[in-house]
Formats: structure tokens, C-alpha cells, sequence
């Protein structure tokens, strides 16, 4: 007996190709770029406001003007030059301890995730909120006991005494963990188990590579911060042995301050953390939205 044939009209039609759709509207319009333009115009007008006090004289504070002048080649070298700032040992102790902050923080936060996220261990949740909750005490707080130990161990004055309070971030473990809980599978660790790799080597060869944009995100901002921070630094340092913020302090005399010398002195000390968004901007942006995608 033969099989039933179709006809013609009563044949299946091919299913037709999907039409791409295009969305209107997608591309911002001019509110998006006037908001963004003002948000910029924000950003750099305290820039700017320091080169025109910086650019002037020690009357330029009470009438300024909107055209820079033109001392501030002469101003950036009274700060260079002068003997009480000591501008270059300051500016060579504040790159050296924030970048040796910023590796140990991402080497120790990289590791701690690592271990949060990926190994299993008994009471590593209730360690990890304990990590956290130390974020919410005030670095106040611990100041005086602290100046109490480092002046028992005779380093007060000595740039150690700013480094190994700062080896370690709750914040960057916090970070890192959340990132590598997602950025990782689980699969790669079991494959690496299989080929006979310890644990540490699996953190080496797994674990580092993947964090990359995350602790690229982390050891700027750990830089910018180290940088910048200037309340411990007054505190523990003294007038011969300063970094960048507390030797700028040091423009400012008991009965008057020149804020054009100030100015141009936080602007060269503003100089190499432009230096470092140039050549990192790249990195910032691809950890931020890694992060953004894998959270």
C-alpha cells in the first residue's frame, strides 16, 4: 500500500526570515548631552578655579578674574624650591607607599575573595560579614591606640608607619569576593583538581587572570585614596620625612596664607594622578562595567 501524498495546497509553508526590528529613539538625545556636558563643566571648574588663583598673586584671592595671569610657573617653583615643603622626598614618599598599598591590598583582597568565593570552608559567610562590618568603624577611632603602637615600636616619623595600617582592605575583599563568585566558574576549579593543581596554583593561574579587570578597578582607586589621605599621615609624620599633603600644609603660615602658592601646589600635586587616569582610564572603565555585567 503506497503512502499518502500531499497536495500541493495543503503543503507546509516555509517559515519566512525574521525582519530585524530597529529601535527608534536609541540614540541619546540633546537633554542626555547637555546633562553630561554640565556634569563635565562641574568636574573641571575647580580644576580650573585653582590654576586661576595659582596663576595670580596673593591679591588674586580677593578679585579674581576669569583670565588666568602669568605666575604660575614661578609660583609651582617657590613651592618646589621651597626648603620647608621638601617637594621631591615628599612627592617620592607619596608614590612610593601608595603604590606599594594599592599591590598588597589587591595581592590580599584577590586572595581573601578567592578563598570566600571559591573555597568552602565552615563559618566563612560569618568571617566574610564580620570583614564587612568593619567598614562601618571610623578610622578615628582606632587612631590614638594605633599611635601608641607604632610609637612603642619607635616608627613614628618613618613611612612604615602609613604602609602596614593599609595593607589590607575590607572593602577590596568585599569587592573582590563578589566579583570572583561570578567571573569564575566552578568548572575551571574542578578541571584544574583533575589535572592535579594545588589550591594556591589554581588561585595563580584561575583565580588572577580572571580578577584582572577588577583588580585594575581596585588598585586605582586604593592608589587615589593612599594619595590623598592626609589625616594619619599628619598625624604619625613629621616636618622632615612628609608626604605630598602634609608638606603642602606646610604653605600655610599661622598669620597669613598666600593661596596662590597653595593652589599651584595642589595643582602639582594633582599632576601625576592625571597622569595615572591617562594611561589607566581604559582599565577603570572595563572593571567598573565587568564588574556591572558579572554583579
Amino acid at each position: 500500500m503506497s503512502a499518502p501524498t500531499l497536495s500541493p495546497s495543503r503543503a507546509t509553508p516555509a517559515p519566512e526570515p525574521r525582519r530585524r526590528r530597529t529601535v527608534r529613539g536609541s540614540r541619546p538625545g540633546w537633554i542626555v548631552y547637555g546633562i553630561l556636558g554640565a556634569m563635565i563643566a562641574g568636574s573641571l571648574f575647580p580644576f580650573w578655579w585653582s590654576f586661576l588663583i595659582g596663576s595670580g598673586d596673593a591679591q588674586t584671592i580677593r578679585n579674581p578674574s576669569w583670565i588666568p595671569g602669568g605666575n604660575f610657573i614661578d609660583n609651582a617653583l617657590t613651592v618646589i624650591n621651597d626648603p620647608a615643603v621638601n617637594f621631591w622626598l615628599a612627592l617620592w614618599n607619596s608614590f612610593y607607599s601608595s603604590a606599594l598599598i594599592a599591590l598588597s591590598v589587591v595581592f590580599f583582597s584577590t586572595l581573601a575573595g578567592w578563598a570566600f568565593a571559591k573555597l568552602k570552608f565552615r563559618g566563612g559567610n560569618v568571617l566574610l560579614i564580620f570583614v564587612i562590618a568593619t567598614m562601618a568603624v571610623p578610622t578615628q577611632l582606632g587612631v590614638v591606640p594605633l599611635y601608641i603602637l607604632f610609637s612603642d615600636l619607635g616608627w613614628t616619623g618613618t613611612i612604615g608607619a602609613i604602609i602596614v595600617p593599609a595593607l589590607t582592605s575590607a572593602f577590596g575583599v568585599f569587592w573582590m569576593t563578589q566579583y570572583l563568585r561570578q567571573a569564575v566558574p566552578d568548572e575551571l576549579l574542578e578541571a584544574a583538581r583533575v589535572d592535579g593543581a594545588s589550591s594556591f596554583r589554581t588561585f595563580l593561574t584561575v583565580g588572577l587572570p580572571a580578577a584582572r579587570p577588577a583588580a585594575a578597578m581596585l588598585a586605582l582607586f586604593t592608589f587615589i585614596s593612599s594619595w590623598n589621605n592626609f589625616f594619619w599621615p599628619f598625624i604619625v609624620l613629621d616636618r622632615q620625612n612628609p608626604t605630598l599633603p602634609v608638606a603642602l600644609s606646610l604653605l600655610q603660615s599661622n598669620h597669613f596664607v598666600d593661596y596662590s602658592i597653595v593652589l599651584a601646589g595642589v595643582l602639582l600635586s594633582t599632576i601625576p594622578l592625571l597622569v595615572l587616569f591617562v594611561f589607566t582610564g581604559k582599565q577603570l572603565v572595563s572593571g567598573i562595567m565587568a564588574g556591572a555585567v558579572k554583579g
